[in-house]
């Protein structure tokens, strides 16, 4: 598997959220205003996920279906152990110990965190 590029990802993340098939024109409407992209960009866009392997596509009529290959989940536990590996030495601790020294934990977040790590031990 391969990290996507923040478009690609932008993409999966619809993909992800909606029941396939899904057709371009579901992910321009799930957009929205958030993109300003036209719809040979969103096109060429999942024809790049279907190479990489994260789509399948069929076509329907006038328009191409897409079938998601790569399972949201099995995704993010990818993009999670490169983050840990490059960014903290695939240590827990450091992950942890910068969150809570830059504030971006709670302190209820921190005794949540306590908790279930308490739970995950046994």
């Amino acid at each position: 598997m391969k990290r996507l590029p923040e478009a690609e990802f932008e993409i999966m993340k619809i993909v992800w959220a909606s029941d396939p098939p899904i057709t371009t024109s579901l992910v321009m409407r799930q957009l929205g205003d958030k993109k300003t992209w036209k719809i040979q960009t969103v096109v060429s866009l999942m024809q790049r996920l279907v190479d990489r392997g994260f789509l399948c596509s069929e076509k329907q009529g006038k328009e191409r279906a897409y079938y998601p290959i790569i399972d949201r989940d099995d995704y993010l536990r990818f993009e999670t152990k490169y983050f840990m590996r490059k960014y903290h030495k695939n240590s827990f601790l450091s992950l942890v110990n910068t969150l809570y020294e830059y504030e971006n934990i709670s302190d209820e977040e921190f005794e949540a965190l306590l908790q279930w790590l308490k739970n995950r031990r046994g």
